[in-house]
C-alpha cells in the first residue's frame, strides 16, 4: 500500500535539510525567519527571493517527507493519463498525473502538504479505483507538464468551435451592425480566445503580447527574453472582435478606431495579481494590439541577481545611502532601466522617507511609494509633474526620463537642494551621459555638484543552465575578446573569477534542450557599467567634456565597460559571447 504525503511522519523540517545540504547558509535562514515565522509563507519568500533553485528546492522538499522527486522535463505525457485529473483540479492545485500502469498511477504534486490536493486525487482514486503513488514536482517541471494537456492552436481552435454556424462567426459583418459591438464583447468564444492568448503569454513568461492583422489573417506574437516569437495564426475575420474585447477590459472607446489609445487592465493568476499594458495603433487596414505584461512576482528586484558585480554591485550599494545628489541610469529602449530603478526604489523604501516618483507610464505598483503618471493631455509634462512633486516635501525624487532642456535643470537643481533624485537617459553608454547634459545647457560646474553616479545597461540572454556546452571561437572573435580582456585589470579579473587571466580561459553556449525550449537561453541578465563622478571625473567634466576624455579619466577607476562585464559574465557561464557582442557593438 502506497502511503500518501498526507500520512507521511515529517522526519525532518524542510528548513533543516536546505542548511544540512549547505543549500541556504543557517544566517541567511535566520534572517528570513525574521520576517516570517509561518513555514508555508518561509518557503514563499526562499523562491520569490530565488534563493535555492526550483529544482534543488523540490528535492529538499523529497528529503523531509520522504516522498520521492520526479523530475518530468522531456518526458511526453499520453492525453488519456493526462485527463485522469481534470485540467482545472491539475491547475488549482498544481498537480497533474504522468504514469498509468494497471491500476497505478503516478501522480507528482509541487507541495504534498496541500491536504486539499491530496483530498480531491484521492476522491478521483476511489471513484475509479486506482491506487496512487506520490511524486514530489518542481514547479518548473509542473508548468512544462500542464502545457501538454493542449496546445495554444487547440485551445483557440475549440473557442473558434464555439459558434458553428458560418454567418454567425462572420464577426466582422456583426460589427457592422447595430448593437453588434456589445454582443461580440459579450461573445463567449471572442472572451475565451483573448483569456487563453493572454494565459499563454504568462505561463511562458512572455513580457509583450502582438496582435497584428497580417494581409488575410491575424498573427499573435509573444516577446519571450527580449525575441519574439509568432506563436499562433487566427483568421482575419476574428480580429476585430479580439481588439473589441481587449478594448472592453481596459476601457477604451470601442468606436474610435483612428487614433492610438493607451489602457490598462488587471487580472489573477495562480494567486498573483498581473497587470496589463495595452496599446492601440490604427494601421491601414486595422488595428494592431500590444500589451506589456507586468507581472511584479515574476520581476526581480534584486541589484545582484539583476547582474550587478563586484566592483559595480558596492558603488551602487554605497550611493542609494546618500541623501543628495543624482543618480542616472542610461541605455536604449528595453535595456532594463525601469526595472533597475524600481529595485534601487525598493532598496530605499522606508517609512520615515517621503519618496515620489513621476513615470510615464506607472509600470510596477510598490506599496509605500508615491507614484504619479504624466499625463500630455492636461498638461502634466515630466517638467510640470516635477515642479509640483517640488512642492510635496519629498526626500527622494525619481522622474522616469530626463527627456529637454527644462527637466534636466529641474532635476538637477532638485538633487543640489537636499534632494536624491533617480532618472534616466538615453545614450548609448554611461559616458555619454555628461556631454547630453551640456547639450540640454545644464552648466558643466551644475554637473559636478550633482551628478554622482551613471550607470549604462543592457539585457542580455541568460544560459540556460541544463544544456551548456564548451564553444570554440573563431580567431577573428577571438582576437576582439583578446582586446577586451587586456583592459581587464588582473585584480578585478582574480576578484571576479577566482583565478588568473593567465589560466585556461573557457567560453559556453547553449545547445538547447526542453527546459528552455530548445533556445538554449532561459531569463534574461544585466550587462553594465558604473561611471562614479570622483574628483579626476569631475576636473575633466570642468575643463574638457568629451565623450573620449570621461571615457580615459574612467579607466583609472578599475572600470569595466559593458562588455568587459559581459565577457566576465560569459565566462562566468551566465551568458554567451555572442549575446554579449550582438548588445555592445555599435
Amino acid at each position: 500500500m502506497t502511503i500518501s504525503p498526507s500520512q507521511q511522519i515529517e522526519r525532518k523540517t524542510l528548513f533543516n535539510v536546505l542548511v544540512e545540504d549547505g543549500l541556504v547558509p543557517a544566517d541567511k535562514l535566520a534572517e528570513l525567519r525574521q520576517q516570517t515565522q509561518d513555514e508555508a509563507e518561509l518557503t514563499s519568500l526562499i523562491i520569490q527571493k530565488d534563493i535555492v533553485p526550483e529544482e534543488d528546492l523540490a528535492k529538499a522538499k523529497s528529503k523531509a517527507l520522504g516522498v520521492p522527486y520526479i523530475d518530468l522535463f522531456g518526458k511526453n505525457i499520453s492525453q488519456s493519463v493526462l485527463n485522469l485529473i481534470p485540467r482545472e483540479l491539475a491547475e488549482n492545485y498544481h498537480v497533474v498525473a504522468f504514469e498509468k500502469s494497471d491500476n497505478d498511477v503516478s501522480v507528482a504534486l509541487v507541495n504534498p502538504g496541500d491536504f486539499k490536493a491530496i483530498e480531491a486525487i484521492e476522491f478521483i482514486a476511489r471513484e475509479n479505483k486506482f491506487k496512487l503513488k506520490y511524486f514530489i514536482i518542481s514547479n518548473s517541471g509542473f508548468r512544462y507538464s500542464i502545457k501538454q494537456y493542449a496546445t495554444l492552436g487547440a485551445e483557440v481552435e475549440e473557442a473558434l468551435a464555439g459558434t458553428d454556424d458560418k454567418e454567425e462567426r462572420d464577426l466582422d459583418k456583426l460589427l457592422s451592425q447595430e448593437k453588434g459591438m456589445e454582443e461580440v464583447v459579450k461573445s463567449a468564444p471572442v472572451s475565451k480566445m483573448v483569456n487563453v492568448i493572454i494565459k499563454h503569454a504568462v505561463e511562458g513568461n512572455a513580457s509583450d503580447i502582438h496582435i497584428e492583422p497580417v494581409e488575410n489573417e491575424t498573427r499573435v506574437r509573444y516577446r519571450v527574453d527580449g525575441v519574439l516569437h509568432t506563436s499562433l495564426v487566427l483568421p482575419r475575420y476574428v480580429h476585430s472582435a479580439i481588439v473589441a474585447r481587449i478594448k472592453v477590459l481596459c476601457n477604451l472607446k470601442l468606436d474610435e478606431t483612428r487614433v492610438p489609445q493607451d489602457g490598462r487592465f488587471r487580472t489573477e493568476w495562480e494567486g498573483r495579481i498581473i497587470d496589463y499594458r495595452v496599446s492601440t495603433l490604427p494601421l491601414y487596414n486595422n488595428e494592431k494590439v500590444v500589451m506589456r505584461i507586468l507581472d511584479r512576482a515574476a520581476v526581480v528586484l534584486d541589484l545582484e541577481k539583476l547582474g550587478f558585480e563586484g566592483r559595480g554591485l558596492e558603488i551602487m550599494k554605497r550611493v542609494v545611502q546618500k541623501t543628495v545628489g543624482m543618480i542616472l541610469l542610461t541605455g536604449p529602449t528595453g535595456s532594463g532601466k525601469s526595472t533597475t530603478l524600481s529595485a534601487l526604489l525598493t532598496i530605499l523604501n522606508d517609512e520615515a522617507i517621503n519618496i515620489i516618483t513621476l513615470e510615464d507610464p506607472v509600470e510596477y505598483y510598490i506599496d509605500g511609494i508615491n507614484q504619479s503618471q504624466i499625463n500630455a493631455d492636461v498638461g502634466l509634462s515630466f517638467a510640470a509633474g516635477l515642479r509640483s512633486i517640488l512642492r510635496q516635501d519629498p526626500d527622494i525624487i525619481m522622474v522616469g526620463e530626463i527627456r529637454d532642456n527644462e527637466t534636466a535643470q529641474l532635476a538637477v537643481q532638485a538633487s543640489l537642494t537636499g534632494h536624491l533624485v533617480l532618472s534616466t537617459l538615453h545614450t548609448n553608454d554611461s559616458f555619454g551621459a555628461v556631454p547630453r547634459l551640456i547639450d540640454m545647457n545644464i552648466e558643466p560646474f551644475l554637473i559636478t555638484a550633482s551628478l554622482t553616479t551613471v550607470v549604462g545597461q543592457r539585457l542580455v540572454r541568460r544560459l540556460c543552465q541544463h544544456c551548456q556546452a564548451e564553444v570554440e571561437l573563431p580567431e577573428s572573435v577571438q582576437k576582439e575578446v583578446d582586446k577586451l580582456m587586456a583592459g581587464i585589470s588582473p585584480e578585478v579579473f582574480k576578484n571576479r573569477l577566482g583565478k588568473d587571466k593567465q589560466d585556461k580561459l573557457t567560453l559556453y553556449e547553449g545547445k538547447g534542450c526542453v527546459r528552455c525550449e530548445n533556445s538554449g537561453y532561459k531569463g534574461r541578465i544585466l550587462i553594465n557599467e558604473i561611471l562614479e563622478i570622483d574628483e579626476s571625473l569631475k576636473s575633466v567634466i570642468v575643463s574638457n567634456p568629451t565623450i573620449d576624455a570621461i571615457r580615459k579619466a574612467a579607466s583609472g577607476q578599475n572600470m569595466l565597460s559593458m562588455a568587459q562585464d559581459g565577457i566576465m559574465k560569459a565566462l562566468e557561464r551566465k551568458t554567451s559571447l555572442q549575446e554579449v557582442l550582438s548588445a555592445t557593438r555599435d
